[in-house]
């Protein structure tokens, strides 16, 4: 085991050349960032969730109600042993071969059966409500730590010249605020990480898990090797497409209808304007090309590029689907479903809505039938990071 520590961390990997660990080691006349420090991000993220749980049940949920959101979920398919037993232990979605047997044996007709095989499909979709306090959640979150980072990074010097995340490199101090900033941003994914496999299931869970696990990859990254200037530009940029995006949920949840159309276009503005232009040219510029010319590649360096490289790639994705979703809208007047956000995977529901007047009721997934609600449930992205 311990040669086993002593390849991890050796110091060739981590630390430009002529660096040692010793090196960074903190004194009463210095500190900077130690890998033991990120130990504290387990049971930060444990409280975090029963903070959560706490904000959902006391908070969250009475604004709900008093929205007069509805706490009760989809139309419950009539009991039928026969049919559940095929649902539960063979398919969720018959075909037109077992839908034949299925109504000899019952003596239903084929519609008939489809039917009770969307509602039962449907109760397990989550509630409005529950949807609602899921995302007033990581709303109040997402809000409470861009406000914190915002007021941050206004003071530093790195915000306004990047280059000044390099000059001094490694030997730049860790403050108490910059400390604060990174173990909550750390502890917060480490949380959604393990509450995604209890949260709503939505058929990008294998992107999201990657994208949670990549960004818990880059902060710790960024922190052991001391990156945590640049780190916190991709923080701070990050969080704020994500208040925008919460918001609109909400807006939509609680049927706001030409808020939730205001907030989504700002949101997306704002998503595409900082995944595909800032991102890649003041963050990506300054760890791949300022960083290079300053401090010079090591392999550390080159890992916590390729990660940064890999979130591209995953912003990428999710601009496609808020593209592809508007130039639907704009081009066919219909809103294509749900590509990504609050549907189960078992959902069937139709696989367009069309683009109708706000005063018509929301579909049975959840999703208004009006056209930018299409584009907030079809383009929803967790930014989340």
């Amino acid at each position: 085991m311990a040669g086993i520590l002593v390849w991890f961390w050796n110091e060739r990997f981590w630390l430009p050349h002529n660096v040692t660990w010793a090196d960074l080691k903190s004194t009463e006349e210095s500190t900077f960032p130690q890998a033991e420090d990120l130990y504290l991000a387990i049971p930060l993220a444990f409280c975090i969730f029963c903070i959560r749980l706490f904000f959902e049940r006391f908070i969250a949920k009475p604004c709900a109600l008093a929205l007069k959101i509805q706490a009760s979920g989809p139309q419950k398919a009539q009991h039928n042993a026969i049919l559940e037993k095929v649902f539960t232990s063979i398919t969720k979605h018959p075909d037109e071969k077992r839908l034949d047997g299925l109504s000899k044996q019952l003596d239903w007709d084929v519609r008939s059966i489809q039917r009770w095989f969307r509602q039962r499909r449907n109760q397990e979709k989550p509630s409005t409500l529950t949807r609602f306090c899921e995302s007033m959640w990581k709303f109040t979150f997402n809000l409470y730590i861009f406000t914190y980072g915002a007021r941050y990074l206004k003071k530093t010097s790195w915000l306004w010249n990047t280059r000044q995340c390099w000059y001094n490199y490694p030997y730049q101090q860790l403050t108490p605020d910059l400390h604060y900033y990174y173990l909550v941003e750390l502890s917060f994914y480490w949380s959604l990480m393990f509450s995604q496999f209890t949260d709503i299931k939505r058929k990008d869970f294998g992107i999201m898990f990657l994208h949670h696990l990549a960004t818990i990859s880059l902060i710790t990254f960024s922190y052991v090797n001391n990156m945590v200037r640049v780190g916190t530009l991709v923080m701070g940029l990050h969080d704020m497409a994500d208040v925008l995006l919460e918001a609109a949920k909400m807006a939509n949840y609680s049927k706001c209808q030409k808020l939730c159309d205001l907030l989504f276009i700002v949101f997306a503005l704002v998503f595409l304007i900082a995944r595909l232009g800032v991102f890649p040219l003041w963050i990506l510029n300054t760890t791949l090309f300022e960083s290079w010319e300053i401090v010079g590649p090591y392999p550390s360096w080159w890992v916590f590029n390729l990660l940064l490289v890999l979130l591209q790639f995953l912003h990428l994705f999710w601009s496609y689907l808020i593209i592809k979703i508007a130039c639907k809208a704009v081009c066919k007047g219909k809103v294509s479903k749900d590509d990504r956000s609050d549907i189960e995977s078992s959902s069937d529901d139709e696989d367009s809505v069309s683009w109708t007047k706000p005063s018509q009721n929301p579909s049975s997934n959840g999703i208004s039938s009006n056209g930018m609600n299409g584009y907030l449930m079809g383009a929803a992205v967790s930014e989340e990071h």
